[in-house]
């Protein structure tokens, strides 16, 4: 069988080498033609001998012409006019190549075709591929900046909502009307039902009973709440101190000190039967971790929806909420500012900030897919009945998969993002891959099917993927640089459209983070979920502000800034919750002396009765040496004769008064011993003091040192 198998390549090779030299029966194949020796070349023609070093680092092709050769060689034994080419052949390809003695003539053959060597030498085609050899896909190779391609088609935006303020735009809505778009009456009666129940089973059988929150009580406290974000202190009774650091007369005009920490410790979201129901499930799938802020947390985040439509552009990505307290879903985020407490994943719309979705991260929840978390966050932030198509996504190299972007084009969402290099679906190819000393600016990608893998180097390696870009559409961004002379001078360079578009859209949830950080009005606590209570009013209040905005833009309105947004918005609340029970606040430190205090006319005192005074009194004497006039607001009041020998009179206008009456910021729990000092008489601490003598006097139920001084000085009779 062997022999017939090469009889037709030996007929060929006598017919065609009968008139020839030995030197050319070693062209066994004229269809092969090496690479490079076409027809015509000038070339030396390929030979046995020139073979015999590159046999095993062919191409496909030519490796089957050297098999070819091999056969005919091996048949060319049993022929005497190829005996001298076979001999050759097996001196060059092996030495080992005669066969021993009783062996079977077909064991040089299984020598030279052996399955090790076979492999080997695919391994090595592979290895030694390069760019435009054959058997090479097109696909697996990075592509150059000079190379063209193919521009997706681009979606057409379908919303099933005016983009915008879900609201009527011709009306003016005040700060107040905003924010309860959010936090709605059904907001607060839970609040305020909630807060009640869990007060009162607090409060049982301690000395102080438990006051009901009213409705207007929690406008006044989330007022203050909002307050502090604007003026933030250390502790939350420095708000309440009346002293010259510390004079702040708003909180005590809005609610008590002892009121609103009464509320912040039995403030609940929801009824703390259903909780201690929600606690027995514990370790079973039943078990809701977020039970204790679901009802606060499904209507925010249905306002969240309902108020507001995105614009084309939006993206994700993951928001930290600063707490230490315990509990049991607590992550840690390395790469970023806020290292520890709560991670939730948001979607915003790229344009204004608006946080239109979000979900607090406890772990593994529910039933996966199978194709990671950041599948499952995207999929499930993106499951809004009425979001509609076309909708281009803006995600980090955390989220980015070919996976997902692929099914999120099934939903008429195109997606663009930087990626991972060990991601599944990543391209593998090293060929025409980045060098090591790669100047800024360039660009390689490979594009499968309707994905685009894009390499660029700036300051170090970005490598993205799209489903919307080109490769390159002659964008150009500049870079400071320095040249050879050590000085800085603009260089402009190439950019793929897919960076500069994620450099623009990529920002969404970071604007967000940074209108919720410039008035942050999260508070120190031990309680986990009043954390997250206080990052929802903080999402309720930048979403207010950003419609406000939107509104204003829509109706040519000039558009105020975040701060006179919140501070409008506080008076409002304010306003419509409840009045404390008693005054403001009132300064402590401001002098008492000298009083500026006009002088008291007496009463059916005829003027001769100035005479009646015994001129021997020593107190008379220093009264009347005292300045009887004083000056009030600057001016001096007319000095008649009357007037000073009217303050003479004994007995007359040295009437008690507090201290407290002359200060300002005065608490009324410290209007008692405000200002105290030491009795003239006694020695002991009095608020009291004589309005005309302007001594310190005590007049108590035990000490009557007022009555005293005024009879031992002959003042009064």
């Amino acid at each position: 069988m062997r022999l017939s198998e090469s009889e037709g390549e030996q007929e060929k090779l006598q017919s065609d080498g009968e008139s020839e030299s030995a030197s050319s029966h070693t062209n066994l194949d004229e269809d092969y033609v090496p690479r490079g020796l076409g027809p015509g070349s000038g070339k030396k023609a390929f030979t046995f001998e020139d073979s015999s070093g590159d046999e095993w680092n062919c191409s496909p092709a030519r490796r089957r012409a050297s098999r070819r050769q091999c056969r005919s060689a091996y048949a060319s034994q049993l022929s005497s006019p190829l005996k001298s080419a076979s001999k050759t052949w097996g001196e060059k390809v092996n030495n080992k190549t005669t066969p021993k003695k009783g062996s079977s003539s077909s064991s040089p053959r299984k020598r030279l075709f052996s399955p090790c060597r076979t492999t080997r030498s695919k391994k090595r085609q592979r290895q030694d591929t390069g760019p435009g050899k054959d058997g090479e896909d097109d696909e697996d190779r990075w592509r150059n900046i000079d190379e063209e391609d193919t521009e997706p088609v681009q979606p057409r935006f379908r919303p099933q909502r005016d983009v915008g303020p879900q609201l009527n735009r011709t009306a003016h809505y005040t700060p107040l009307e905003l924010f309860q778009l959010f936090f709605t009456t059904t907001v607060i009666d839970t609040l305020v039902k909630n807060t009640n129940t869990y007060g009162a089973k607090k409060c049982q059988g301690q000395r102080e009973g438990w006051v009901p929150v009213t409705a207007a009580d929690m406008y006044s406290y989330i007022s203050l709440v909002l307050y502090m974000g604007i003026v933030p202190l250390k502790t939350l009774k420095e708000f309440w101190r009346g002293s010259t650091l510390f004079s702040l007369p708003f909180p005590a005009s809005v609610m008590p000190c002892r009121r609103f920490l009464a509320i912040s410790r039995s403030l609940h979201m929801n009824d703390p039967a259903k909780e201690a129901a929600n606690d027995q499930k514990k370790g079973t799938q039943g078990f809701d971790k977020l039970f204790k802020i679901r009802p606060l947390y499904d209507q925010i985040l249905e306002a969240c929806h309902s108020h507001f439509h995105p614009h084309q552009h939006i993206s994700i990505d993951e928001r930290m909420v600063a707490s230490k307290a315990r509990f049991g879903f607590k992550q840690y985020s390395r790469n970023k500012p806020t290292k520890w407490g709560f991670k939730l994943y948001v979607l915003a719309d790229s344009r204004c900030g608006y946080t239109l979705n979000f979900f607090v991260y406890v772990g593994k929840d529910g039933e996966p897919t199978g194709k990671g978390i950041s599948y499952d966050a995207v999929m499930r932030l993106l499951n809004i009945p009425f979001l509609g198509r076309g909708y281009k996504l803006y995600v980090d190299n955390f989220y980015t998969s070919p996976t997902l972007f692929l099914d999120l084009l099934t939903r008429k969402i195109w997606a663009c993002g930087t990626i991972r290099s060990n991601v599944t679906g990543f391209p593998k190819a090293k060929t025409n891959n980045m060098p090591e000393k790669t100047p800024r600016g360039t660009i390689r990608w490979i594009r499968k099917g309707a994905l685009l893998f894009v390499k660029w180097f700036d300051c170090r390696e970005v490598t993205m993927c799209t489903t919307m870009h080109k490769a390159y559409s002659n964008e150009m961004v500049s870079r400071k640089v320095k040249n050879k002379d050590g000085q800085w001078i603009v260089n402009h360079m190439p950019i793929p459209g897919c960076v500069k578009d994620y450099n623009k859209h990529m920002g969404g949830v970071d604007l967000s983070d940074a209108l919720i950080g410039y008035y942050n009005v999260l508070h120190k606590t031990q309680r986990w979920y009043k954390t997250l209570f206080y990052h929802f009013v903080d999402i309720a209040t930048v979403n207010s502000f950003i419609l406000h905005k939107e509104m204003c833009k829509m109706q040519n309105r000039p558009v105020g800034t975040q701060k006179s947004f919140r501070e409008e918005l506080i008076l409002s609340l304010a306003q419509i919750g409840s009045t404390p029970r008693r005054a403001g606040p009132q300064n402590l430190m401001l002098p008492v002396f000298p009083f500026r205090m006009p002088p008291v006319l007496p009463m059916n005192v005829q003027p001769d009765a100035v005479t009646a005074a015994p001129p021997s009194s020593p107190s008379n004497v220093e009264l009347a040496s005292a300045p009887s006039c004083p000056e009030e607001d600057g001016q001096k009041v007319s000095t008649g004769e009357a007037p000073a020998a009217e303050c003479d009179v004994p007995g007359f206008g040295h009437l008690p008064a507090y201290f407290f009456e002359k200060m300002s910021n005065v608490t009324s729990r410290n209007r008692a011993t405000a200002g105290r000092r030491s009795c003239v008489v006694c020695k002991r601490k009095s608020p009291i003091y004589c309005s005309t003598c302007h001594k310190t006097l005590c007049l108590t139920t035990l000490r009557n040192c007022y009555s005293k001084w005024h009879r031992s000085n002959n003042i009064c009779v």
